[in-house]
């Protein structure tokens, strides 16, 4: 198969959450079973450090945006061992800044987003057309991509090129809409009879790209079983549930997996104790070694837990909030690495000042700190109000480190709740987004740290987990070879 990818995160050129994680992944998971992956994004300022294994395209084109002629050029660097290429959507006036979506100075999104993606979806079809890429299979990714899907059924309909071309939109966090003022919808290139009175763009006035590709792509696809139902549901269907539920039979939740090349206890580069399920020591020597770097005192019959999370409301802070005293009244500490809403921030620094022998936050973002935390903590703590998938759960499975997590989404699909009585499970999980259940939970976790031989099975069990992409990629294959088999079957 030919697969096109369209994203607006890989790591390692461009990231600012899980989804620049997946999309670093899932596409070499695709080529090392023999198909043939494109990845398009935007080439960002955070793409310079790549400049020199860039090669660049003879693509020179225009993209029209509402009569505004924006100049797309091209730029490419291939695996060297795989099928797989990342093709870079270059213009320096729309993707040469600091962030990938956000002003730093002002806090708030890029006043021309919509500029911005317009640009994306057309470049990535007019890129692929003209470098004669026939995708069997378009798969997008979130709001910064969704409009391709629409532009297939709606601008290449009778396109040669594409017109065995089906899309599949992955929805990693359904928060994100990508919604823009209505006056902006003559942007798009596309007939403005599609916008009003019931329309697939149309959401409360506003121009909504994500509720687009949910009812112009062919297939729907969200990171975890559990989030693919929960997003049908008011609760958690952000004013889409009703659209969603009207493509229900066409969605599909296919839990995110990991890179243990990546996150791994025996091979992590940024870890100086590697262990094992077998020996646990290094473990220890990697929790002494945190303490240090965070200032905190030695206590080997304290547990540590870690928190690695972007500061907002979806996260579960607001319950921390409102039990943190009781919190550090446990035989406890706690180490928090993120950034995020100012309240948090400044919640987390003020708890660091009154409990400084139980509390660090480091309020940045810091990719090794975040290995050196899962391997040292005994504890990691995700409280989320909703979770698409989550993946630093999955890495705490691996290092050992127990999850305390609420039974939502991705997180309820990968910790299995421990049983005392027969010593199975994998983590803590509690129903109820109260904080005293939080609390509830923390406390069980804390009082079985101390019984050794106990906790040392619990760990054994999280260690012995599998979420490889391996998996997950292989029932995206499958998902793509029905869709195409349903197209074939349908023009026979």
């Amino acid at each position: 198969m030919n697969i096109l990818i369209a994203t607006s995160e890989v790591v390692p050129f461009a990231k600012t959450g899980g989804l620049g994680d997946v999309c670093g992944a899932l596409p070499e998971s695709f080529a090392k079973s023999g198909h043939h992956v494109k990845v398009f994004l935007p080439k960002y300022q955070s793409t310079k450090p790549f400049s020199n294994q860039m090669k660049k395209l003879d693509v020179e084109l225009d993209v029209q945006i509402n009569g505004s002629s924006f100049q797309l050029s091209a730029y490419s660097i291939k695996h060297k061992k795989l099928p797989l290429e990342y093709i870079f959507m270059s213009n320096d006036k729309l993707y040469d800044r600091p962030e990938l979506y956000m002003d730093l100075k002002t806090g708030k999104d890029y006043a021309d987003n919509d500029d911005r993606f317009i640009f994306f979806n057309q470049a990535v079809l007019k890129v692929t057309k003209e470098i004669g890429f026939k995708p069997d299979i378009a798969h997008v990714h979130d709001w910064q991509a969704a409009l391709i899907p629409a532009y297939l059924k709606l601008n290449y309909n009778n396109d040669e090129f594409f017109k065995d071309s089906k899309s599949v939109l992955t929805i990693h966090n359904l928060a994100f809409h990508g919604m823009f003022p209505n006056n902006r919808f003559g942007k798009l290139g596309l007939s403005k009879n599609l916008f009003y009175p019931v329309s697939p763009f149309e959401f409360y006035g506003k121009v909504n790209f994500l509720k687009a590709a949910i009812a112009y792509a062919d297939k729907i696809t969200t990171v975890s079983k559990t989030y693919a139902k929960e997003i049908q549901t008011e609760e958690f269907g952000c004013g889409l549930d009703g659209v969603l539920r009207e493509r229900s039979e066409d969605i599909i939740g296919i839990l995110n997996g990991v890179d243990y090349k990546i996150w791994s206890t025996t091979t992590d580069k940024h870890i100086n104790h590697s262990y094992r399920k077998q020996n646990l020591s290094g473990k220890k020597m990697n929790k002494v070694e945190l303490l240090n770097i965070a200032g905190l005192p030695h206590r080997n019959k304290t547990p540590l837990i870690g928190i690695i999370s972007r500061l907002t409301d979806q996260k579960g802070f607001d319950l921390i909030e409102k039990i943190a005293d009781k919190l550090f009244k446990l035989d406890i500490q706690l180490v928090l690495l993120g950034t995020g809403e100012e309240k948090y921030e400044t919640m987390f620094k003020e708890l660091e000042k009154k409990y400084k022998d139980k509390c660090k936050a480091f309020i940045k973002f810091d990719n090794t700190l975040a290995h050196q935390i899962e391997a040292a903590s005994d504890i990691f703590l995700m409280p989320s109000k909703y979770e698409p998938c989550g993946l630093n759960q999955i890495y705490s499975l691996r290092y050992g480190t127990i999850p305390i997590v609420r039974k939502v989404g991705g997180l309820a699909d990968t910790v299995l709740p421990f049983n005392d009585s027969d010593g199975t499970g994998t983590g803590f999980v509690f129903d109820s987004y109260e904080a005293n259940d939080l609390y509830s939970s923390v406390v069980e976790a804390v009082e079985l740290y101390h019984h050794k031989h106990a906790w040392t099975k619990l760990m054994k069990n999280a260690m012995s987990e599998d979420f490889s992409w391996k998996k997950s990629a292989e029932r995206y294959i499958i998902l793509f070879e029905n869709l195409l088999t349903e197209k074939y079957a349908k023009t026979n």
